[in-house]
């Protein structure tokens, strides 16, 4: 296991205090039966050898439950889950912005597994325990916030109120907003996932660097259009809900691009 996780990580890096949760359960698996649903022929014939008949929403939130592991093994792993960037106005200065930072995240993150999944000497053990994180990463890099400002921890730091229960920013779109839409995983995916083929293309069109940099620009309107302590409710849902629906959509087809191409 730990042999894994070396490879995996590359290097041993200590987790910093800015940790953030990602898409409750029901988001990513929303994200991964979006992209089951728009995987090639090749793509699913890889995938069972390496999972056999599971599907990828069964292992959409694998990598948020091992945080209660109590050995220390996947502690690393904690800090894959985000990028933290200050708001940039192109995408070249956000590219060179993410390309300076040596820790392991997100970013660094998604492009190493990847790479571990496509090559063939990957043993099968290892491209399922990289597919389960992948599944997962490509979800919370959809997820606005998880391409959040330091200072603030991704919004973790913004306390409010939803519908008169306590919480976060960073919370309400993790899991509060997809859960006050009231629908299951594959209910939302269903409505969610309606586009045409030209319109796929165009949602999967660019690269991670791209869609991470699509998440930033989505990040700053959502700070700036919430308040620190403010109370929201109906409101709130009404203003973000078409953002909401967008991010998981759009993770769960380029999340599908992804293992097209590397299956």
């Amino acid at each position: 296991m730990k042999k894994i996780i070396s490879n995996l990580l590359l290097i041993v890096f200590l987790l910093s205090f800015n940790f953030a949760y990602s898409w409750g359960t029901t988001g990513h698996r929303v994200i991964a039966e979006i992209a089951q649903n728009h995987l090639s022929g090749k793509a699913k014939r890889h995938l069972k050898k390496i999972i056999g008949h599971e599907k990828l929403a069964y292992w959409a939130n694998w990598p948020d439950f091992i945080k209660a592991d109590t050995t220390g093994v996947w502690k690393q792993s904690e800090q894959w889950h985000y990028i933290n960037s200050e708001p940039k106005t192109n995408i070249q200065t956000f590219t060179e912005s993410i390309n300076s930072q040596q820790a392991p995240n997100i970013y660094t993150q998604i492009k190493i597994l990847s790479a571990q999944i496509k090559d063939k000497n990957t043993s099968l053990k290892d491209k399922e325990i990289a597919l389960r994180f992948l599944i997962h990463l490509m979800g919370d890099a959809a997820q606005p916030l998880h391409v959040g400002r330091a200072e603030d921890l991704g919004g973790n730091k913004i306390k409010l109120k939803f519908f008169g229960e306590n919480t976060n920013l960073h919370s309400l779109w993790d899991t509060k907003l997809v859960d006050f839409q009231k629908y299951s995983y594959k209910e939302f995916a269903g409505v969610l996932d309606v586009k045409s083929k030209k319109e796929v293309k165009q949602i999967q069109y660019g690269t991670l660097e791209d869609w991470l940099y699509d998440s930033q620009k989505q990040a700053n309107s959502i700070y700036s259009n919430s308040v620190a302590e403010a109370s929201y409710s109906y409101d709130y849902n009404y203003k973000f809900e078409s953002l909401l629906e967008r991010q998981l959509l759009y993770g769960g087809l380029r999340l599908a691009k992804i293992l097209n191409e590397i299956l």
